[in-house]
């Protein structure tokens, strides 16, 4: 199943997405609900995101190949910030570019995991009933930011600009990340391509060692992480996160 969020019309719909239509369903994603019966052509529709995260939760260093190539030590626990609510954006969106103060801004294919079901202190073999399914995501980075004042790394703002948190298009139900790899275009050309299996943390354990830290409640999506290819932006571009199975996110920077 690939479950969106979309507006048409007017009115905001969810749904499964069955090739080029959306079949609409009534009630809670996360708890009971069914089909409508209202089939909707996708062409046209505004793209919303999947769910409406209440925390968004990113992973950095959590690539084997990019740790090696930087000369990072593989961490022995999840190392993670928090995105912003107002950073939350969806497929297709033109995403703005901060003040021109702000410096240079790079985009990170990755796997977004959507949460559905509460989990507090699970195991990671818990961890597959607490997971609902899986998403592309973009987390941009201001990355001259992260780093200006020496005596503080300013992840949350750096990470927090509005339109930062990009993810969806979907919320694919039946995937494997163990045999997936994450493809991002700039303008049309690959500058990310590299497998999931090489996460110093799988999903599994990462949903597992963050419910150790905070409740994970239905909708929360976590990050994954990116690997190697990561690059500052030129405004206009448009950046592509494919990852096969779930589907190709868009978005048009600057």
């Amino acid at each position: 199943m690939k479950w969106m969020r979309c507006r048409h019309d007017g009115r905001e719909l969810w749904g499964a997405l069955e090739g080029d239509m959306l079949a609409v369903h009534e009630g809670d994603l996360f708890g009971a609900h069914r089909a409508s019966g209202e089939r909707v052509p996708v062409a046209g529709v505004e793209w919303l995101t999947p769910c409406r995260p209440g925390k968004m939760l990113a992973l950095w260093n959590n690539f084997r190949a990019a740790a090696e190539k930087n000369g990072w030590a593989v961490p022995t626990e999840p190392l993670y910030f928090v995105k912003t609510p107002n950073s939350y954006a969806a497929h297709g969106q033109a995403i703005a570019a901060p003040s021109p103060e702000v410096g240079r801004v790079a985009y990170e294919g990755e796997l977004a995991i959507v949460i559905g079901r509460r989990a507090k202190g699970v195991s990671a073999a818990q961890a597959a009933e607490h997971i609902l399914g899986y998403a592309c995501a973009n987390d941009l980075t201001a990355i001259e930011l992260l780093n200006r004042d020496p005596a503080f790394a300013q992840w949350t703002r750096a990470k927090g600009f509005d339109g930062f948190g990009i993810f969806g298009p979907v919320i694919a139900t039946d995937f494997d990340p163990n045999s997936a790899s994450v493809r991002t275009l700039v303008g049309g050309r690959e500058r990310q391509n590299y497998a999931l299996a090489d996460m110093i943390f799988p999903p599994h354990e990462l949903v597992a060692r963050l419910s150790q830290d905070m409740t994970l409640e239905p909708g929360d999506v976590i990050l994954c992480g990116t690997s190697l290819g990561v690059l500052p932006m030129k405004p206009g571009s448009t950046v592509e996160v494919e990852i096969a199975g779930i589907g190709r996110l868009a978005n048009t920077f600057g």
